[in-house]
């Protein structure tokens, strides 16, 4: 789409770029549709549906949609998670932005309403291991995840398909895997450590140099609450270690 065009962040424009040519796009959670507004006119996609639960930014997102008179092909909708969308309105999902407690919440509660689309674009604020898992206990694949470092902070973003696909990238099932190594792809992440992802080895740097700085102000604490705190940072740096080992290869 010819004109002037919406300028992103770097952290929304890596979701916009994981987006499949051609697809029709819900935005769970659209804060002020640059997302959608991007979408439309870098011709990835013909038709938005842009929702978000709150009001505020909502009324934002229409205002950003007409001034750059883009009606035609975002719609908005209140709703909470997936409420109100119905199954087949769109191939994919973008659910950008928020705690992975709740983005897990949103995908279970609405499990039907996922599985009727092709792709999901996911970028949690939190609590990564535990997404990951959920992915892999829920029968997600993850396609393609990247990281990038923005304002001093790490964002993480998957590209996986619904439960009941099949994963192309490896035949090894989670029974098969090393528990040990099924913990480390958890962590950090399988596709970005196979790939030896430079911004990976970053944040792996960083997480070694502050857990190393709280490993030694543990040391001199008699406190059982702190030797405990002392093995599991005592772990956390071994594993650190691990990841970093395949920069090495």
């Amino acid at each position: 789409m010819k004109g002037k065009q919406v300028l992103l962040s770097e952290r929304l424009q890596a979701l916009v770029d994981m987006v499949t040519p051609g697809n029709r796009v819900v935005d769970v959670g659209c804060d002020h549709g640059f997302v959608a507004i991007a979408l439309v006119q870098q011709e990835i996609s013909p038709h938005v549906l842009a929702m978000d639960v709150r009001k505020g930014p909502l009324a934002a997102a229409k205002e950003h949609i007409a001034d750059w008179k883009l009606e035609e092909y975002i719609e908005t909708r209140l709703s909470d998670g997936f409420l109100s969308y119905d199954r087949g309105e769109a191939d994919t999902a973008i659910i950008a932005g928020m705690g992975g407690k709740l983005m897990m919440r949103i995908l279970q509660e609405s499990r039907d309403k996922v599985e009727g689309l092709s792709e999901l674009i996911l970028q949690p604020q939190s609590e990564l291991a535990a997404f990951r898992h959920y992915l892999s206990v829920e029968g997600y694949c993850i396609l393609d995840e990247n990281i990038l470092l923005e304002d001093d902070k790490y964002y993480f973003l998957f590209r996986v398909t619904p439960p009941q696909t099949t994963c192309s990238y490896s035949d090894e099932t989670d029974e098969q895997m090393d528990p040990e190594m099924a913990e480390l792809y958890e962590k950090y992440g399988r596709l970005l450590l196979e790939r030896k992802h430079p911004v990976l080895r970053q944040y792996l740097l960083r997480e070694l140099g502050l857990a190393e700085e709280i490993r030694e102000s543990l040391l001199d604490n008699p406190t059982q609450r702190a030797r405990n705190r002392f093995i599991e940072v005592e772990k956390d740096i071994e594993l650190i270690h691990r990841a970093l080992g395949f920069y090495e290869l």
